[in-house]
């Protein structure tokens, strides 16, 4: 039997180890960490959101500039074949009022319990404390027994990007690809670092509804939570990278109000009342937002049109991206151009690359982990046609040398 090599036991990793051994090859997985899914694991802490339920055409459209690369492997398994995928394995799942899917136990470890028992069910074979090194004559590990090195008939890499290395997305694997075509590692899906006054701290860790957020040409209806280090949380991952590439943050405190509508709001007398009280009465303004305006917007303009129109578009003053291993996921990594269609690296034959290694980048509400996921499947079963295609020759080769 062929032995197909996996490298990575996140999302990407174990669905190219069940696709592989599916077609009926020997799967060795390798994970460098002790245990595997541990950036999966963490993504359902807060609820593991597995895709989106929207039009196929608006979620391929999330991709940006990767979205044609990808999209064959979206049609293989979108949104749909990840919630029956997920279904198959004893985990039911719902739609929240945003599109965004959840499993009803909203929690990855039931649904990963589930997974890894079908793949143990499969033959494949998970190695963990297994660090790939090199590739000297062979895919070269460090492992507790010492330096394996293995000779496999294909292999995937799923070695995850570059943010939160203690769950093992280090980006280390760039070590032994570096003569490859590959994208700088920036962060995405993360906060941004604000320096906050004094007054600011008594609203640390609360979070800030009913807003919208605009960078560049993107528009996010979202909360934000404040915190000593910045400003995080889906609200501000959504427009990320639009300000990771320069453009101003700008929030809406009123966004179901059109300026006009605030401003004639602000006009009412207000007799003694002080503007923070004003402000409070006329737009239930909360005290996050009232802070917050005061903090981004002083001193405050007395004139109601001009108080307006800061209200519809705050200016928040921000000091960069937070560190990348504090980011949810990171964009760069292996150039799509450096792939052939069934994402085999064009010059390493026999080695094809998947997941969040690959230079693509989406925003978080399911997206992240879709991709993962059918890239891993689209990965394996083209590695898997690669073997037996490539086995077949060797056969032939072999005969026609027989005497």
């Amino acid at each position: 039997m062929m032995r197909a090599l996996v490298i990575g036991a996140g999302p990407a990793g174990l669905m190219a180890a069940e696709a592989l051994a599916r077609a009926g090859l020997s799967v060795l997985v390798a994970e460098a960490k002790p245990s595997v899914g541990r950036k999966f694991l963490m993504a359902g802490k807060s609820g593991l959101n597995i895709t989106k339920d929207e039009a196929f055409e608006s979620f391929v459209a999330a991709y940006a500039e990767a979205a044609p690369v990808l999209r064959p492997a979206l049609e293989a398994f979108g949104p749909g074949a990840v919630q029956d995928w997920a279904r198959g394995l004893g985990q039911e799942v719902f739609t929240g009022s945003s599109g965004r899917v959840f499993p009803v136990a909203m929690k990855a470890s039931p649904l990963l319990r589930a997974w890894l028992a079908r793949l143990s069910g499969l033959g494949v074979e998970i190695r963990t404390r297994w660090r790939w090194t090199g590739m000297n004559a062979g895919m070269v590990f460090e492992t507790p027994e010492g330096v394996q090195v293995i000779h496999p008939a294909v292999t995937v890499l799923a070695c995850g990007g570059a943010s939160w290395a203690q769950l093992g997305s280090d980006g280390r694997w760039t070590e032994m690809l570096r003569d490859l075509p590959l994208a700088p590692f920036q962060p995405a899906n993360m906060g941004f670092a604000v320096t906050w006054s004094p007054h600011m701290a008594g609203h640390f860790g609360k979070p800030v509804k009913g807003i919208a957020l605009r960078a560049g040409e993107t528009v996010s209806r979202g909360e934000i939570v404040l915190s000593a280090r910045g400003i995080e949380g889906g609200g501000i991952y959504a427009v990320s990278r639009e300000m990771r590439e320069g453009a101003p943050l700008l929030l809406d405190l009123a966004p179901d109000l059109s300026a006009a509508q605030v401003q004639a709001r602000l006009a009412r007398p207000r007799g003694k009342a002080s503007l923070s009280n004003h402000l409070r009465k006329a737009l239930r303004m909360d005290p996050v937002k009232l802070a917050l305006l005061m903090e981004c917007g002083h001193p405050l303009p007395r004139d109601p049109a001009t108080l307006a129109a800061l209200i519809k578009a705050l200016p928040v003053p921000h000091a960069g991206p937070l560190p990348m291993d504090q980011a949810i996921s990171t964009a760069g990594g292996i150039r799509l151009a450096a792939l052939d269609a069934g994402l085999m690296i064009r010059d390493m034959p026999g080695v094809f690359a998947a997941g969040e290694m690959l230079d693509w980048e989406a925003p978080t509400g399911g997206y992240l982990i879709t991709a993962a996921l059918a890239t891993g499947l689209w990965a394996g079963q083209h590695a898997a046609l690669w073997a037996g295609r490539h086995a077949g020759e060797r056969a032939q080769d072999q005969g026609a040398a027989a005497p």
